[in-house]
């Protein structure tokens, strides 16, 4: 593992890490009468720091002592398992297409709590086989196992990916990086979102400088 990617495990007692639960905390506050149990991270473009808030704060659930997996649901540029430094043989692909079940190929960590399961091999239809009854029938089956589900999702405005998941997750969380991604971008993608009746929890600003701390990352309502 990567100690930058995993600041959360790796140095629990940095800012950094406290945004983390600031955003886990912030979460947990913003449905108050529904169970949030199902959350997708995505961002407008490519290289906005989806993966690593979605990795973060599967984490920060995981030290609340709750089940949590994390499930690379980015089937086109699939990173998790970089982070985790597992191999992408097995994943949500190969349950999807019935080749294994999700107890083969969850992989657990070594954080208290917390499970991973991987892309998997890339498919030729990821947008159908994230929307199919089968992606349905996954996600009944996690939360019998788990308390949550975090869902790192391809970049809303590069292809449908996120907004077909958008509608099936009890809420979704976007990530923009402080001056990279420009404003139109973050508009069009919240738009896109809401389309797809999604319940977007709020946004992510990353790296933005504030004083000594050289990434802050901060959450807010939509």
């Amino acid at each position: 593992m990567k100690q930058r990617s995993l600041i959360t495990h790796y140095n629990p007692k940095s800012t950094i890490s406290e945004q983390f639960r600031t955003i886990r905390t912030n979460i947990d506050f913003s449905l108050v009468d529904t169970d949030l149990q199902t959350i997708m991270i995505t961002s407008p473009g490519p290289g906005e720091g989806k993966t690593t808030t979605a990795a973060n704060l599967a984490v920060v659930m995981a030290q609340q002592g709750k089940k949590v997996l994390l499930v690379d649901a980015d089937l086109r540029k699939p990173t998790i398992h970089y982070t985790f430094r597992m191999n992408n043989t097995l994943g949500l692909t190969t349950i999807l297409t019935k080749q294994q079940t999700l107890e083969e190929s969850i992989r657990k960590t070594d954080i208290d709590h917390l499970s991973v399961l991987p892309s998997g091999p890339i498919p030729p239809n990821p947008a159908e086989l994230l929307g199919s009854a089968a992606m349905k029938g996954f996600m009944r089956q996690a939360l019998t196992m788990f308390d949550a589900v975090v869902f790192d999702t391809p970049p809303a405005l590069a292809v449908t990916d996120a907004q077909v998941m958008a509608n099936q997750c009890d809420g979704t969380v976007m990530v923009i990086r402080s001056g990279a991604t420009e404003n139109e971008a973050a508009v069009k993608a919240k738009e896109l979102l809401d389309k797809a009746n999604s319940k977007i929890l709020g946004v992510v600003l990353n790296r933005k400088p504030i004083k000594a701390s050289p990434h802050y990352y901060y959450y807010g309502k939509s």
